[in-house]
């Protein structure tokens, strides 16, 4: 074991800290997915010749890093690297909270762009009509295990989080666990997702 993982696990949790920010999770998680719910339901008119067309692969180049982010994370948690893991645990969060803010901005102002806007009854070859098809079945599966995991996850990213920065370093491990593999396939497949759209953007 390394020395500054003997340093970090030496720390004495903070046991009531972690509490209060607990249950501060549960209300920024609850607050995050009613917006998410209602920026489907609302729309807000933005002023003539302004556009939020360009935050699509903004959104999806902030989950990309938020991915290297991530496997750098993991490499240096693995090797005791404990200060170089939390740096970019932050960064990580920073660049989700980043992406929250810029892809609810968007969904309240811009209308939804679907997958499969070309019409299919178009395509003659039935080759063509059912590689299309199959696609869209993808694209859609993988939409789909993206934004339920989002939400799932969530609640439990804000916990992990809270355990490490509250030294409560046994609880922390075992979320990490099987949280980050869900916090890293959310932040792959987002880029991914925006990849497969893209050609169905106006």
């Amino acid at each position: 074991m390394s020395e500054e993982r003997k340093a970090w696990l030496s720390r004495q949790p903070r046991e009531e800290l972690a509490k209060k920010l607990g249950i501060a999770a549960w209300i920024l998680t609850a607050a995050i997915l009613g917006l998410v719910g209602l920026m489907r339901q609302v729309k807000i008119t933005l002023p003539d010749g302004v556009s939020l067309s360009f935050l699509p692969p903004f959104h999806a180049a902030v989950n990309a890093a938020a991915a290297v982010v991530l496997v750098i994370a993991l490499i240096a948690v693995l090797k005791g690297r404990i200060a170089l893991h939390r740096r970019m645990i932050l960064t990580a969060m920073v660049l989700s909270v980043l992406f929250l803010l810029s892809y609810v901005a968007y969904h309240f102002t811009s209308n939804e762009v679907k997958y499969g806007d070309l019409n299919l009854d178009g395509i003659v070859d039935a080759a063509e009509r059912a590689s299309a098809g199959g696609m869209r079945t993808v694209y859609l599966l993988l939409l789909t295990s993206h934004i339920i995991l989002a939400a799932v996850s969530l609640p439990f990213i804000l916990f992990t989080f809270i355990a490490g920065w509250t030294n409560r370093f046994s609880a922390h491990k075992r979320l990490a666990r099987w949280v980050f593999p869900l916090w890293l396939y959310v932040a792959v497949t987002g880029p991914v997702c925006y990849l497969m759209l893209r050609p169905f953007y106006p």
